[in-house]
């Protein structure tokens, strides 16, 4: 017997069919690097319109985690494709350099008491030592960035524009000085910001406490309550907290306008309580009750109570906040440690320097305050509950878990706690009034933005306008050493900037870009303000380090990186914490420097979460490091997994999850190799054959190829990556695998080398091959580029330099798919019943069987297209259509063949050994070797 292998077309390529990724990855970021990939495209885009996703940068500080890996490569996956789309879509990277965790690092390495200078030099030093760590983590990822030229905050230039930013809000009227309860940290000795806030469950004394009625208020009460005198008993209003060691600060009591409150006769006196809190409240306190009149609590604005243990009054305030939920109905209300409370007092005509605010930076009392001087607050709390016991106005005492104000960066309680701080106002202010009078508030233009901004999913619109509707103004000062000052000199006598702060500002901005912040710490007053200096004290603030990011759209966009970028940006992509961080930041700095968001666009993503969709701690043991997963499985497999998940929620990832990708990656590159190997031998230029020249079944996997490369570049625009994995794996599987290339097989192993039949079905493999292989390229970026280096032109060459794949046209695709859908629904059939057969033991591969369809009405001139090419599409050996009266008689006969099985094609057939110089051969192959060829129409 002849070995009519070596006869045959057999595929053939370098492409491995194992990646091997975790070794050869790096490689090949080598290659990029050495070749300057990413510089080549930006030559080849330039003069393409821009794309500009605009980086959110990570703080400097630390390992990079699963999640900013997933971040990463989102951002990585959009820029490579919008650069795909045909645009110039540059990616500048950039971190977040200033601030609390990086100054806290260098305190735990050095200690607490450095010199302020010091300080910062050993924060820029980390901070620098922090990027190159996570840059190469980044790089490794596969993301291409200008990373030779990122952004940095802490960059000279960048921390000076910042410093103008900062004025032209000031000129623009949003920034003032004011006295309010911020968010404080005793650990941090600063204030927080919203986004430095995170809430834990917290156990805390809960208490009722009677404030007595002042003597001379007796008869104004009886009043209050429809009675001509009040009983001989004495009187409590009762309030319910779980911060008693707020109550030294009280200086007011707070009602609802609209609320009934009771007068009620108890063994202890006479107690007032909110009318739907009475029946919990007595239960309390185990007294019984007897209501003596009701009054709304409008009625009582302004009595006047007595403070429990210090001699000075409480009087009754108004407030809409007050609630009846809980407690008593009744707040107490210690201004200088609640919003609503300051808000309240003020309206009621209290001043700043009457604001009773005994609670030191550290969170100690200080030394001056009776009793309880010299304790911390925490401290302080049972304190202040056994004086309350022993003065007679402790009514009830127990302990409440709740959800509590938690420092992010310590894990420890927070309060409010009202300081002199500088704020961004949201609302009417009358620097900003002075300015543009009648202009609209920061809080009208915000919400504004968020109307114009296109959101990715929709509803991050909802969650970011809720937070603008109703956040306070933005407390921007910090008491730290590492960070952008502010830099504004403060008159000793009213407290007011320098009349000439706006000039003075961009004078210590120019010093700032030659020195960086240092510039203005070491700054002699006399030097900028002369013989003034005297009058005036140097601010030591520094900004938020969310107005450092916050501002980037000014200092990068505009800044830095001007000549790359351009502003507003179209997106902007972080996770969806960013509601109430960076993406807000960056909206209320946008909207007070030019009236309108920084960006077009908000894309947000979720946390990861592990297999159970439990939390990542080190603790439980199921944190999954990317570069771990990089350098076990590749970084291919990881980006694969975010391209894979649905981000809009959580995104979940474990080992067995990762296997599985990893399967999906080995079927995409399976099918690639098939691609690839029937294609070696083929040059599209010397060889393509026109598309009017193809086989009927070419046209329909060009046709389904140009529906997928709609549907493909369609969900990139959307930014729906998980339905183009999706997509990508039933195209290989489906139409390629179990279809496409399953026929083809005959024709490209068994047809001249060159016979029209094999180029043609060539030509439409190139064709396939080039748009997939582009598809794929923003999310399997090292696979691209393995196979761009195969088929590409030269080794210079990188499918990033190119754009989406220019497939050829078809005319009347819609009626060419309708009828091989047709054609493909009863191969299936047939399929089922060759299965059958093959489960009998009566056929070994499908080529054995014989079959006959009986076939009706659209089926049948779909099948009856095919002609003798039927069998080539069914993978028979021979196949016979018959037409049936009605679906009803439809069906498939099929059995054994009983003719020879020919030794080159393996097809059995009645006209094997019909030559005798080659007598195992069927007719087909013998013509294919030493004939002109076979003739194929269709398949």
């Amino acid at each position: 017997m002849a070995d009519y292998r070596k006869t045959l077309n057999l595929p053939d390529t370098p492409f491995p069919m194992r990646g091997d990724l975790a070794k050869r990855e790096p490689g090949w970021i080598a290659a990029w690097q050495q070749k300057k990939l990413y510089q080549k495209i930006r030559k080849a885009a330039a003069g393409r319109p821009k794309f500009i996703l605009h980086d959110g940068p990570p703080y400097a500080n630390g390992d990079i985690h699963i999640g900013h890996a997933v971040n990463k490569i989102l951002k990585d996956i959009i820029v490579r494709s919008k650069t795909m789309a045909g645009f110039d879509a540059p990616y500048v990277p950039g971190w977040d350099c200033h601030g609390l965790p990086i100054e806290h690092q260098i305190e735990k390495q050095h200690g607490k008491h450095l010199p302020a200078d010091r300080a910062r030099e050993l924060c820029r030093e980390y901070a620098g030592e922090q990027i190159e760590r996570q840059k190469k983590d980044f790089i490794r990822l596969g993301v291409l960035g200008d990373w030779d030229n990122p952004y940095r905050t802490m960059q000279f230039s960048n921390e000076a524009d910042e410093i103008r930013a900062l004025g032209e809000m000031y000129r623009k009227g949003f920034l003032f000085k004011g006295l309010k309860p911020v968010n404080w940290c005793f650990d941090c000795g600063s204030a927080l910001a919203e986004a430095e806030v995170e809430y834990q469950d917290k156990k805390s004394p809960a208490i009722d406490v009677g404030f007595p009625l002042a003597d001379s208020e007796r008869d104004k009460l009886a009043r209050a309550f429809g009675l001509d005198s009040l009983p001989e008993q004495p009187v409590h209003i009762v309030i319910w907290t779980t911060t008693p060691w707020t109550i030294p600060s009280n200086q007011a009591l707070n009602v609802h306008p609209e609320l009934m409150y009771e007068l009620i006769e108890t063994p202890k006196g006479l107690l007032i309580l909110a009318a739907e809190l009475r029946a919990s409240a007595l239960e309390r306190y185990q007294l019984d009750g007897r209501v003596l009149a009701a009054a709304r609590g409008v009625a009582l604005d302004r009595i006047q109570f007595r403070h429990p243990f210090y001699d000075r009054v409480s009087p009754v305030f108004l407030g809409d906040y007050v609630a009846a939920d809980a407690g008593t109905g009744i707040v107490h209300s210690a201004p200088a440690y609640g919003l609503d409370d300051f808000q309240s007092c003020m309206r009621y005509g209290m001043r700043n320097d009457d604001i009773l605010n005994p609670v030191q930076g550290d969170g100690v009392f200080h030394e001056s305050l009776p009793f309880f001087g010299g304790l911390s607050v925490w401290d302080a709390n049972p304190k202040i509950v056994e004086k309350l016991a022993e003065v007679g106005s402790l009514f009830a005492s127990g302990n409440l878990t709740h959800s509590y104000m938690h420092c992010w960066r310590h894990k420890t309680p927070v309060i409010y706690r009202a300081t002199t701080q500088w704020f961004v106002g949201m609302d009417r202010l009358p620097g900003r009034d002075a300015v543009e009078p009648g202009a609209p508030t920061l809080r009208e233009l915000a919400l504004k933005a968020i109307d114009e901004t296109q959101f990715f999913p929709s509803w991050g619109k909802a969650r970011l306008h809720s937070m603008i509707a109703n956040r306070p103004d933005w407390c921007v000062s910090r008491q730290r050493n590492w960070g952008v000052p502010i830099p504004l000199f403060l008159d000793k006598e009213t407290g007011e900037p320098h009349p000439r702060s706006l000039e003075l500002l961009e004078d210590v901005a120019k010093r700032v870009e030659k020195e960086g912040i240092d510039a203005w710490f070491k700054l002699d007053p006399t030097e900028l303000l002369g013989a003034e200096a005297a009058q005036y004290d140097k601010m030591r603030d520094t900004l938020d380090v969310w107005f450092d990011s916050g501002t980037t759209h000014w200092t990068v966009l505009r800044g830095s990186h001007a000549d790359v970028s351009r502003w507003p940006a179209d997106l902007y992509l972080e996770g969806s914490d960013q509601h109430r961080g960076w993406f807000h930041s960056s909206l209320l700095t946008g909207c007070a420097v030019d009236g309108r968001a920084p960006y077009d666009g908000l894309l947000t993503h979720g946390f990861v979460v592990d297999g159970q969709g439990k939390k990542m701690s080190k603790s439980k043991g199921n944190v999954v490091a990317p570069q771990e997963v990089s350098d076990k499985l590749g970084a291919e497999i990881l980006r694969l997994w975010v391209a894979a998940t649905d981000y809009s929620g959580e995104l979940t990832i474990s080992k067995e999850i990762l296997d599985r990708v990893v399967e999906v990656y080995r079927r995409l590159r399976n099918t690639l190799r098939f691609l690839l190997a029937n294609t070696a031998d083929f040059d599209i230029e010397k060889d393509g054959v026109p598309v009017e020249q193809w086989l009927d079944i070419d046209h329909y996997a060009l046709a389904l190829t140009q529906r997928l490369q709609e549907q493909v570049t369609g969900d990139y625009a959307r930014y729906e990556f998980h339905k183009i994995v999706q997509a990508l794996q039933n195209f290989a599987a489906e139409d390629l695998g179990a279809f496409y290339l399953d026929i083809l097989k005959d024709r490209l192993y068994t047809t001249q080398a060159d016979s029209r039949a094999r180029r043609a079905a060539q030509t439409a493999l190139w064709h396939i091959t080039q748009a997939i292989t582009r598809m794929m390229a923003p999310i399997l970026a090292f696979t691209a580029e393995e196979i761009w280096h195969l088929i590409g032109k030269n080794s210079e060459d990188s499918v990033m330099l190119h754009t989406w794949h220019e497939l050829p046209a078809l005319t009347d695709s819609e009626a060419l798919v309708a009828r091989w859908t047709l054609i493909r629904e009863e191969r299936a059939k047939v399929q089922k019943v060759l299965e059958g057969l093959r489960t009998e033991g009566r056929i070994g591969s499908s080529l054995q069987a014989e079959v006959v369809v009986r076939a009706s009405g659209a089926t049948y001139d779909a099948l009856a297209s095919l002609g003798d090419d039927l069998r080539f599409v069914l993978i028979t050996s021979r196949a016979e259509l018959v037409r049936a009266a009605d679906e009803a008689t439809e069906g498939v006969d099929a059995g054994s063949s009983a003719h020879a099985k020919c030794g080159r094609c393996w097809h059995f057939r009645a006209d094997v050994g019909s030559h005798a110089d080659h007598p195992e051969l069927c007719g087909r192959c013998h013509d294919n070797l030493f004939g002109a060829g076979e003739t194929r129409v269709h398949a």
